[in-house]
């Protein structure tokens, strides 16, 4: 089969021929048939501090994926070959007190699929079948291929009550595109997201942003007083990973907000906490999805409307990979699509 390979510690990646993998007891194999290219698999092709520590090579990569059943492991009950599926990219343990309470997004043993195991960005991929997960015939393979993004915005934005609030995204990367989407889906009143990236911000309001406001150049104030806010904001969704976003943030947050933290930061950061105890503000960590109640709620919202594909803006062929992280890094994209077949 083909597959993109991080073949050795630095930048870069390498489409290699490698023998087809063969289901174990309990496994699925997918034949995949479109992947998209997430910000971690950016991480790892240009190999910064955080893949040279946490990821093996060689590697096969990806972890965004749509294709069909193609081989059922010995036990495998509750899927059919040829039916068309995506799957949870963490592999769980099953036994932590996490696990056996129900919260697997919080295991403490989490195994990602395309950074600890070989990954999607081949022609057929091996998951258990818990992680499994078939998609509705309403569903797109272009949505499809981008549900575990989706899902991170989805977990994200539902872990608090939006409906009537005011609320300020700080990072229009693809995944703060879908929350700002959600987020008025949902009822929000006011959704304003913040970036240094023009593009990106044109394409927030496209997806639903009632107004998108450049980094260090515009002032939060000045907005919520132009959109008729009194008090600041109530909910606030960091997804940039920018130290200066989040003091933007606490700043412009009202009394008592939530803030929902998913984007990753280089290091340390340093915040005024003071601020943030002074407003009694509410903060939550936020890594992967809730299996599996997220997978249900983000599939419930497209199927009744929420539309998330302007996030998808360039398509390439498997092999013309390289081109897909060209336009990624240039800052030229928002979610690229490969297709194997």
């Amino acid at each position: 089969m083909r597959a993109l390979v991080k073949e050795s510690p630095q930048p870069g990646l390498v489409l290699r021929e490698l023998p087809d993998p063969e289901p174990g007891p309990g496994d699925v194999r997918i034949q995949v048939t479109r992947a998209s290219i997430c910000g971690t698999d950016l991480h790892i092709y240009n190999w910064d501090e955080w893949a040279a520590a946490n990821v093996p090579t060689p590697l096969t990569i990806g972890h965004e994926f749509v294709g069909r059943v193609d081989a059922l492991g010995e036990g495998v009950e509750t899927l059919t070959i040829g039916q068309r599926v995506s799957g949870e990219g963490h592999i769980v343990c099953g036994t932590c007190r996490n696990c056996r309470a129900g919260r697997e997004h919080l295991c403490r043993n989490t195994e990602g699929i395309g950074v600890n195991r070989p990954g999607a960005f081949a022609d057929y991929l091996i998951i258990p079948e818990h992680n499994v997960y078939p998609i509705p015939d309403a569903i797109t393979d272009d949505q499809a291929s981008i549900l575990d993004p989706f899902g991170n915005a989805v977990h994200t934005a539902l872990g608090f009550d939006l409906a009537g609030e005011d609320v300020l995204i700080t990072g229009a990367g693809p995944i703060g595109l879908m929350a700002a989407a959600i987020c008025r889906h949902v009822g929000a009143r006011h959704v304003v997201v913040s970036d240094i990236n023009e593009r990106r911000l044109a394409l927030a309001t496209r997806m639903g942003a009632s107004r998108g406001v450049t980094a260090g150049q515009q002032n939060l104030v000045a907005v919520m007083d132009e959109l008729g806010m009194k008090e600041g904001f109530d909910i606030g969704l960091e997804m940039s990973g920018a130290p200066a976003a989040l003091g933007d943030m606490i700043e412009s947050a009202n009394n008592g907000a939530h803030i929902g933290l998913l984007g990753l930061y280089h290091g340390p950061i340093t915040v005024d906490l003071n601020k943030a105890i002074f407003k009694g503000l509410q903060f939550k960590g936020v890594y992967g999805r809730e299996m599996f109640d997220t997978w249900h709620k983000g599939l419930a919202m497209l199927e009744s409307g929420l539309d998330i594909t302007p996030v998808i803006t360039h398509h390439f062929a498997f092999e013309d990979f390289q081109c897909g992280f060209d336009v990624l890094n240039a800052g030229e994209a928002g979610k690229v699509v490969l297709q194997l077949r």
